[in-house]
């Protein structure tokens, strides 16, 4: 049976960059499993999984738009260096965890540094980035 949304499917991927780092994989790990339409995982992917079956191997090449998003200029926020922990000399490149106002935390990724401040990029990591899938559907 072709899968369809609303299946409930287990899936084995690798998830690589265009210029082919691999930046996620099942390998070693139970395969994910999601409700294909709920939208618990990125739009091209879920979509891209609709009308195959079991056992069938795809790549699937998704577009920043139907994976992260676009990386957005106004998640670039400087923060005074002095609201750092004391601990670290930050460095471009480095990811700090970040605490909302609830309580929630996520990941941070120190873009640029001065002798004043920094500039944190909250975008999710993965945004602006072309995402290429390899899946393949064990359980539908």
């Amino acid at each position: 049976m072709a899968v369809k949304k609303g299946d409930k499917i287990k899936v084995e991927y690798t998830g690589k960059l265009e210029n082919g780092t691999v930046f996620d994989s099942s390998e070693g790990k139970a395969p994910l499993e999601f409700t294909v339409g709920s939208g618990q995982i990125i739009k091209g992917f879920d979509e891209g999984v609709v009308g195959m079956n079991k056992d069938e191997e795809k790549e699937l090449k998704i577009e920043a738009k139907d994976a992260y998003g676009e990386a957005r200029p106004e998640l670039m926020k400087k923060v005074p260096k002095e609201h750092l922990p004391k601990d670290q000399e930050p460095k471009p490149g480095m990811m700090l965890m970040i605490a909302t106002p609830d309580g929630k935390q996520f990941p941070a990724k120190i873009a640029e540094v001065n002798d004043k401040e920094i500039t944190l990029d909250l975008n999710h990591p993965l945004a602006g980035k072309t995402l290429v899938f390899k899946v393949k559907i064990v359980e539908c």
